[in-house]
């Protein structure tokens, strides 16, 4: 799935979102300059939520 994260603006950014998604056992192939990110193998709802709990909002895009 991709993820659009339009609060995702540096470099910090992407590293909490990486380290969100790792926490819930996932990979994160993130594109800092769209603000998106691919997750494969983890559900929707689990990374939706690790990634609000880390303080960022996210929809999906695909």
């Amino acid at each position: 799935m991709i993820l659009s994260v339009p609060n995702m603006t540096c470099g910090h950014c992407k590293a909490a979102v990486e380290a969100a998604i790792v926490e819930v056992g996932g990979k994160a192939d993130i594109n800092l300059a769209d603000r998106e990110v691919e997750v494969n193998g983890l559900p929707e709802a689990t990374v939706l939520a690790a990634l609000k709990a880390a303080g960022y909002e996210a929809e999906v895009i695909e």
